[in-house]
């Protein structure tokens, strides 16, 4: 007999397949398409595994799930460009609500654990949320540079306002991050990439 906690998992996993159409502002690299949600987060998991080396005691795995579940209350909250200034007004509640109804078809304990994540990725405290927050910012970051600041270009995005995302880089993340970050920038203003 499946057991109902083995149904609810199931439940979940279907419903969070939802991930796959939310279509963020970030184009591929080759600039042929914008990412979706599914495919930034698998390469967030990939960008903690690959510079975990530089977040001295960083627990991975744990990181791994986070950067994994944040971006799945985009389910019902959808995405928000992160130069919007309008649309996010009131982001976090939108998505603190969307957290709740999507994390509650989980059985209890995964409930509490993946809500639990989400609010940790929020507040970015920990080693791991701060990790989690970096490569969150760098990832568009590596997306928009490399096809030629197609997204930066067509939203007239400035310098200032990229150095302004990335300050919890600057300020709490590995200072050969921060320097990679300040070279994409300053090359995207000389490329014209950014204004």
């Amino acid at each position: 007999m499946i057991s109902d906690r083995f149904l609810k998992q199931i439940d979940f996993i279907i419903e969070i397949d939802k991930i796959k159409s939310i279509i963020r502002n970030n184009y591929l690299i080759d600039g042929s398409r914008k990412e979706n949600d599914a495919e930034h987060s698998w390469h967030l998991g990939l960008l903690v595994m690959v510079l975990s080396e530089y977040f001295e005691g960083l627990d991975v795995g744990k990181t791994i799930k986070m950067v994994l579940a944040h971006d799945l209350v985009e389910i019902y909250a959808g995405d928000v460009y992160a130069y919007d200034e309008k649309g996010n007004v009131g982001k976090f509640d939108r998505e603190k609500e969307s957290a709740e109804k999507l994390f509650s078809l989980l059985p209890e304990d995964q409930k509490k654990e993946f809500y639990d994540l989400w609010v940790e990725f929020e507040e970015a405290k920990t080693k791991e949320a701060i990790c989690g927050a970096i490569v969150d910012r760098i990832q568009p970051l590596i997306l928009n540079y490399n096809s030629d600041g197609k997204s930066w270009k067509e939203h007239d995005i400035s310098s200032d306002k990229v150095l302004h995302r990335n300050e919890i880089v600057f300020d709490k993340g590995p200072e050969v991050i921060g320097e990679y970050i300040r070279t994409l920038i300053e090359d995207g203003v000389n490329k014209g990439y950014l204004r």
